[in-house]
């Protein structure tokens, strides 16, 4: 199926570029150009030959070596190859992810602040910022 350039973008987009399986960075103009760098195809997660659509939410982006090598498997199966559960979050999603774990950072600071005093809450803001600060949960 062809799909127009503003689904093509709704689908790259949802994972800010990466692919969904292996999370290799791709480029959108390398749509579809098998032996670009960043080429990627439209990846069906549930396949349609085993019932899936094509309605975007179903739809993802991946290189084109993972999606052919994915077949009919399911997309769980193909990232659990890389040791992934999810695909890479979009902007919007890493958005809610940062000012989550921005207020959980705050948190721990405070707590280790009250604890350990001035140098505390500085520290405490730093291991909290590291632990999760811009952290994508896909990363484990």
């Amino acid at each position: 199926m062809a799909f127009s350039k503003s689904d093509r973008r709704k689908i790259y987009d949802r994972t800010t570029g990466y692919c969904h399986i292996c999370k290799k960075k791709l480029s959108f103009e390398n749509y579809g150009l098998l032996g670009l760098k960043g080429a990627w195809e439209v990846e069906h997660s549930n396949p349609k030959s085993i019932g899936g659509t094509n309605r975007l939410n179903n739809l993802y982006a991946a290189c084109i070596s993972c999606n052919r090598s994915k077949n009919n498997n399911s997309t769980r199966s193909a990232r659990a190859r890389y040791g992934r559960t999810r695909a890479p979050l979009s902007k919007e999603k890493r958005k809610e992810e940062k000012k989550g774990n921005s207020f959980l950072g705050g948190v721990i600071g405070g707590i280790i602040g009250s604890v350990a005093g001035p140098v505390g809450i500085g520290l405490g803001a730093a291991i909290g910022a590291k632990l999760g600060y811009d952290k994508n949960p896909d990363d484990d």
